[in-house]
């Protein structure tokens, strides 16, 4: 039997997709979760789109497949490639160029109409074609009209379908080829670049997190879950000890991470905030209409007045974290950068070359990474929170004794 390349579930083809190239490089005998056959055709079917970005090694004669990919010098992330791919039947292929070439005129038609004219203008030049019946036809309409490819016209209580007017997307080209690429739901960017004969190969991006693009399609579908005020159920893989669970939450805001591209959904969960990594859910299903919806965002702003990263902390008790620092001359980049990545905290300046940072957060220990980048500089550094103290000074320690020197601490 030949080998197909086409899939019905996106679902399956991001699982692979993910423990293929990015979370294990894993090889043909270490992946368990399903046969090697499984293996081997998910493989091949992934080559047929990211061939020329993989790469492999060999560890103790053992082949590892990964993904190797400088975002500087591509102008189109390649992972959208893989929402393109879509199965179809001879049944499927043939309606679809019959009923476009049915309405290229701009005719505006009934099913019957389209049906009748499908099996006189092309069926009936063939032996032996398949049976067309008005149901088959009805519903490869009503997809069509959900695509966009057809519309509806009402005549008294007839409902034709008719052709949608194409849309000239020429002077939209730099626009999209910056959406495709910086939006989180981009792919809506790279379908529209689709339909230009020669998209713009302009921008570049020294930081770009292509991963995320698997997640567009969750993403999209709890953004609507958003705009309608619904609650979801959610399947969600724990990334820590892979076992699946199910819970039913309000989604209220979703959050990107600049340092790591990783997006978070903010959600109502058991009468709480709690934050879900949006590349660990698996399926989602939408639910009713939540009555509270307002009270429950409202209530999502105060609560996020005191988040640094997407960590609640244990307690929900707030760390404050004094940091004072120096400010030598002609370094007024220094104060400007702490205006701007100061989040929720404040800046005082203290004198010319002095100033104090303040925050109040649920978990000061995100705040660490940050802080390291204040060293040399820092005067002072207080926090309620003993353990992030310690880690800080510590972690001074040793990077005195790696690389020597004098006291790492006053």
């Amino acid at each position: 039997m030949a080998y197909h390349e086409l899939i019905k579930d996106f679902k399956r083809i991001r699982d692979y997709m993910r423990e293929f190239y990015v979370y294990g490089f894993k090889s043909r005998e270490e992946y368990d979760a399903k046969s090697g056959r499984s293996y081997d055709n998910e493989r091949r079917r992934l080559e047929s789109w990211l061939g020329a970005y993989m790469s492999f090694r060999r560890d103790a004669g053992v082949k590892r497949v990964f993904l190797s990919v400088d975002s500087r010098n591509i102008p189109r992330n390649p992972l959208y490639q893989a929402f393109k791919a879509k199965s179809f039947t001879a049944k499927d292929i043939t309606l679809h160029f019959y009923i476009l070439d049915s309405l290229a005129d701009g005719s505006a038609l009934t099913v019957r109409e389209i049906a009748d004219r499908i099996s006189g203008r092309y069926l009936s030049r063939f032996e032996n074609v398949f049976s067309l019946d008005e149901s088959t036809v009805r519903k490869k309409l009503k997809e069509y009209q959900t695509l966009g490819l057809l519309r509806t016209v009402r005549r008294g209580r007839e409902v034709r379908f008719q052709r949608t007017d194409p849309f000239d997307l020429t002077s939209w080209a730099e626009a999209l080829a910056f959406y495709s690429e910086e939006n989180p739901v981009g792919v809506i960017g790279s379908y529209l670049l689709d339909k230009l004969d020669a998209p713009p190969d302009i921008f570049r991006f020294k930081h770009h997190y292509i991963l995320y693009a698997l997640d567009s399609g969750v993403l999209c579908r709890l953004l609507d879950a958003i705009r309608q005020r619904r609650t979801v159920a959610l399947d969600i893989k724990s990334l820590r000890g892979g076992s699946d669970f199910q819970v039913t939450v309000c989604p209220l805001k979703i959050y990107r991470s600049t340092q790591t591209g990783r997006q978070y959904l903010l959600c109502r969960h058991s009468g709480h905030m709690s934050f879900f990594r949006v590349d660990a859910i698996k399926k989602l299903e939408m639910g009713n209409i939540e009555d509270r919806y307002e009270e429950y965002l409202e209530a999502c702003n105060r609560f996020s007045r005191h988040l640094w990263g997407v960590s609640t902390g244990g307690g929900r008790r707030l760390d404050r974290l004094e940091m004072t620092i120096r400010i030598e001359d002609g370094e007024p980049h220094i104060l400007q950068r702490l205006e701007r990545e100061k989040r929720h905290g404040t800046v005082e300046r203290i004198d010319s070359h002095t100033c104090k940072f303040t925050a109040e957060v649920y978990d000061a220990a995100e705040m660490l990474p940050w802080l390291r980048t204040f060293i040399g500089r820092i005067v002072d550094l207080q926090c309620s929170s003993q353990f992030v103290t310690d880690t800080f000074f510590a972690d001074l320690e040793r990077m005195s004794a790696l690389y020597g020197g004098g006291d790492a601490v006053q």
